[in-house]
């Protein structure tokens, strides 16, 4: 069967040990942990090897038999380096994990490029294979583009659902891509046209911050449930290479404000479920 896995995002007011627990109850293959900040102002979880909680982490994937397959999230940028990505990478290892998610905020693709390689390079040792998720609003946006610096910096490419449609990237554009290159496939589901108004949630997780944008407050706390919008989903899973592991990434901030933890990630399991049943 295709491993499915709950991303952090799904829940990320849970702390990782506390998401092992639920991912468990709730029946998935595996999860994705957020070792990192991703906006300013963000609160971090403490996951610095061998820390409290990092331990307890530990305790909980071997109780459960789950695995952490991939850890986040590294923004790219002009002045990104070793001291930005080193910890982040160790806390991965720690966990066992085996790809680490990063975006592309430089402009200048030829830096960009030559940063992917060099975080390439140190996460390599580590048994971890960086991941460059286009996103919609940033310089990176279409899985072509992804593609083209994935394969000259010697990394990987994240697809989400979400992104392909909002970055203007097609189910064709995935099918295209080197299966080797697609160690995942993000799973979510909204509106086939971007909304033109989103209310921001009056708090984020974490301090998270959504900047106002709608593309941002879609894809940070709007989405919706797998087969609960229009995204050609279906097609999309199709188009991916057989077998890819799945990661239900659905930060709905309606859902989470009526439903206990374990019922979120019960009801965005059993949709990915359904879809993958119709869809293979």
């Amino acid at each position: 069967m295709t491993p499915i896995g709950l991303a952090h995002l799904t829940l990320l007011r849970l702390s990782p040990p506390d998401l092992v627990t639920v991912a468990a109850a709730a029946g998935y293959d595996f999860v994705g942990v957020r070792v990192r900040a991703v906006t300013a102002g963000e609160h971090q979880y403490p996951m610095e090897p061998g820390s409290p909680m990092s331990a307890e982490t530990l305790r909980r994937l071997d109780d459960t038999g789950l695995e952490v397959r991939d850890v986040e999230f590294l923004t790219v940028g002009p002045d990104t380096g070793p001291a930005d990505w080193k910890p982040a990478l160790d806390a991965g290892a720690a966990l066992g994990a085996r790809t680490f998610s990063v975006v592309g905020t430089d402009p200048d693709r030829g830096r960009l490029t030559d940063t992917l390689a060099a975080l390439a390079a140190d996460a390599g040792p580590l048994g971890i294979q960086p991941t460059l998720e286009p996103i919609s609003y940033q310089p990176v946006a279409t899985i072509t583009d992804a593609a083209e610096i994935a394969t000259a910096a010697g990394i990987a490419v994240l697809v989400d659902a979400l992104h392909v449609q909002r970055g203007g990237s097609t189910i064709d554009d995935v099918r295209a891509l080197d299966p080797a290159l697609v160690p995942c496939l993000q799973l979510c589901d909204g509106p086939l046209q971007a909304p033109e108004h989103l209310d921001l949630p009056a708090e984020l997780p974490l301090g998270m911050t959504a900047d106002g944008s709608v593309l941002q407050i879609e894809a940070r706390a709007r989405r919706r449930a797998v087969g609960a919008g229009e995204l050609p989903l279906a097609g999309l899973v199709d188009a991916a290479p057989p077998g890819v592991p799945l990661s239900v990434e659905v930060p709905d901030a309606h859902l989470q404000a009526r439903a206990s933890d374990l019922e979120v990630a019960r009801h965005q399991l059993a949709a990915a479920r359904t879809l993958i049943g119709g869809a293979r």
